[in-house]
């Protein structure tokens, strides 16, 4: 276990799965079956053609920073250690999803726009997985 003190989330059924696999550290996303597209953040119907035939896939949990922030001054009711990076990562799957980079300097300096990343999960309590990315290993 993580000494995580921020929140923790709270499934829907939408989204039961996705925090059911993560915390297998196993990353997924829903795929519609009509139209084929994957998409983040589960829904009840796909965002292209609102088909509401959707399956889950597992993804192959690299992609690359899409943008990011360093955040050096927390909000007071989220207590995170600062400074730390919020990024949207574009999976190679095509989806992008809003998360935690770490495993690196919070040094907008060393890191770029376009660098390949892979996912990490931190077991945060008994349940709940969170998935993070860090910069890929070769």
């Amino acid at each position: 276990m993580s000494d995580h003190a921020g929140p923790l989330p709270v499934p829907t059924p939408e989204t039961r799965r996705y925090w059911e696999a993560a915390r297998r550290h196993v990353l997924e996303l829903p795929r519609c079956r009509a139209c084929g597209h994957r998409f983040f953040y589960p829904r009840a119907a796909c965002p292209r053609c609102l088909s509401a035939d959707l399956e889950w896939v597992q993804a192959s949990g690299r992609g690359t920073l899409h943008t990011f922030t360093v955040v050096h001054r927390g909000a007071r009711d989220f207590p995170l250690g600062t400074p730390y990076v919020i990024a949207i990562v574009e999976l190679a799957e095509g989806p992008r999803l809003m998360t935690n980079l770490v495993d690196v300097e919070p040094d907008p300096a060393r890191l770029r726009i376009g660098m390949p990343v892979e996912v990490v999960f931190a077991d945060v309590s008994a349940d709940v997985a969170l998935p993070r990315f860090r910069p890929a290993r070769a």
